[in-house]
């Protein structure tokens, strides 16, 4: 296996810059270039010298032995000074060693999961860690890469195996002292392993909008103020606004944090009746954004008649309370009237419904999950026929236990690695 190399903070001036080199010839490159290596785990202070022995930096050095490493290969880390010449001058050295090559993005991390350092889930945890932009994207990352995911499908995992065991003791050693009727207790496993998956299942459409973020629509009749609105909570000019009503034509997105919760605010195109065909395209679009929303904020005077009906959670406010100074429950984005309110409303709801979020955290774990669900029902089917049909339900179990190891990378997923890989950067 090739010893590779990278940067692994990010490009640019910074007070420090961290090179990594990873592989079988690591502390060899690594003596090479800055002499001898501190103990594992521990660092010290060397000078990194050029192939000509000329001093390129001073640096703090690090030493992993695998396989106690990020990668569990050999790891050296170089903390260097954070100038772009001090960087390129190193990374040049270590690409003229015979038996290295530059990392492709997200190789040191791959190397962790095929030696068995990470599981996928966690990986993807890694990656969302890496992206998060809010805290609630953070603490939701931290707690997939951590292992929590693996954690828990291992459980399952472990009550499927056993099911599958009592099942398959029952069919090779029929004239054993083995019980023939095994069915309550596989059934007990089936149904626990089934209703936390389906809790884990619900939850997840709650992390994935933390980790993609909620949109929330603005809805309401021509020149209602959504647009006004909108630039009012942005703190900015993001949409164009006009006493001329219809002046919204497609949607404007506007992202946000709100109390550590990742939001994109949508301005839609007035509903109303039009023959204008740009317009009613507007409108076609807004409706249906408005639809797939997670939240909708409408615009509604008691005289509007909108073709949107608002849901449960959705919040409703009069528009231009500058204009109604006797209005209750009123906004207006022009003097700045409600804003503070019904920004409380809005995270308000949108922390409520966080409240049930899942570990899953991408459409990946949800659908390998659900396909083990719809497996355990079968098995659950099967198994109501009788003891005879206990060779087709083991053989079901296993399928089913196979869909689940998905999830962590077990089985199945070599066609995923290399577009989840490339989401990183190089160095990591």
């Amino acid at each position: 296996m090739d010893t590779i190399f990278a940067q692994a903070t990010a490009a640019g001036r910074a007070g420090v810059s961290v090179v990594r080199i990873s592989g079988p010839d690591a502390f060899k490159v690594a003596s090479d270039m800055v002499g001898s290596l501190p103990r594992s785990h521990q660092s010290a202070l060397r000078l990194v010298r050029d192939s000509d022995k000329s001093i390129i930096d001073q640096a703090l050095v690090l030493k992993f032995d695998g396989p106690n490493s990020f990668t569990g290969e050999d790891i050296v880390e170089l903390q260097l000074h954070g100038s772009m010449a001090v960087m390129q001058a190193v990374l040049r050295r270590l690409s003229m060693f015979p038996l290295t090559r530059l990392a492709e993005p997200g190789e040191f991390t791959r190397r962790a999961l095929e030696n068995g350092k990470l599981d996928l889930a966690q990986v993807e945890g890694l990656s969302d860690l890496i992206e998060a932009e809010t805290e609630a994207q953070r603490k939701q990352a931290l707690r997939v890469f951590s292992g929590h995911l693996g954690s828990i499908v291992e459980r399952w995992r472990a009550d499927l195996i056993r099911a599958a065991a009592l099942l398959e003791a029952t069919i090779d050693f029929a004239d054993e002292d083995v019980p023939v009727d095994v069915t309550p207790e596989v059934t007990t496993l089936l149904e626990g392993v089934s209703v936390e998956m389906g809790n884990e299942v619900e939850g997840s459409k709650i992390a994935e909008r933390i980790r993609s973020g909620f949109e929330v629509a603005i809805v309401g009749a021509p020149n209602a103020g959504k647009s006004t609105l909108l630039n009012a909570l942005a703190g900015r000019d993001a949409a164009i606004t006009s006493e001329v009503a219809g002046t919204t034509r497609d949607i404007v997105e506007v992202r946000m944090h709100l109390d550590g919760l990742p939001v994109t605010l949508l301005d839609t195109a007035g509903l109303r009746e039009s023959d204008d065909a740009v317009e009613v395209i507007g409108i076609e679009r807004a409706m249906a954004r408005a639809e797939t929303a997670d939240l909708r904020i409408f615009l509604k005077q008691p005289t509007d008649v909108l073709p949107v009906e608002p849901q449960a959670d959705d919040i409703i406010v009069h528009p231009k309370a500058d204009l109604f100074p006797d209005v209750k429950n009123g906004v207006s984005g022009s003097t700045g009237a409600g804003l503070t309110e019904l920004v409380d409303r809005v995270t308000d709801v949108l922390k409520s419904r966080s409240s049930a979020v899942g570990v899953a955290t991408h459409e990946r774990h949800r659908s390998a999950m659900l396909h083990t669900l719809a497996g355990l029902e079968r098995v659950k089917n099967i198994l109501s026929q009788g003891s005879e049909q206990y060779d087709i339900a083991a053989e079901e179990l296993r399928s089913s236990v196979r869909a689940l190891e998905t999830v962590v990378g077990r089985i199945g997923v070599e066609n995923l690695l290399d577009e989840i890989f490339l989401s990183f950067c190089i160095g990591k």
